[in-house]
């Protein structure tokens, strides 16, 4: 069974949440996307804080290729030297974290699926 389910289409209209609690710290695009995951799927209180991490991840993701963008994928060391900018670590962090927390949630699961295991970490 799925971690988190999709609501009755019912009680869709009847139960609409707002993030207005949760969301003090993420990006209105990513509210969006957050409200509309809430209001979609069933979710227990700890649901709800994966979900949150996982919109927080997501806005890092956002803000270091902006940093990317701007100062571009290398800089220089003090000696003159090329390396990666740390933006490009923090962005592959979050992507990893953000993926890891989507998975956890289940979304993708169906209702019946005998492998409803996260796949195994070598």
């Amino acid at each position: 069974m799925p971690f988190c389910m999709l609501k009755n289409p019912d009680e869709l209209a009847s139960r609409d949440f707002s993030c207005t609690l949760f969301c003090r710290n993420i990006e209105a695009e990513t509210k969006k996307w957050f409200e509309e995951i809430l209001n979609s799927y069933e979710l227990e209180s700890h649901h709800v804080k994966l979900l949150l991490l996982a919109a927080e991840a997501w806005d890092r993701i956002s803000q270091a290729r902006k940093e990317i963008k701007k100062h571009g994928l290398l800089t220089k060391d003090r000696y003159g030297g090329l390396r990666a900018n740390p933006a490009t670590a923090i962005e592959r962090d979050n992507k990893i974290l953000f993926a890891r927390l989507i998975r956890e949630l289940g979304f993708d699961l169906e209702k019946n699926s005998e492998n409803n295991r996260p796949p195994r970490l070598y």
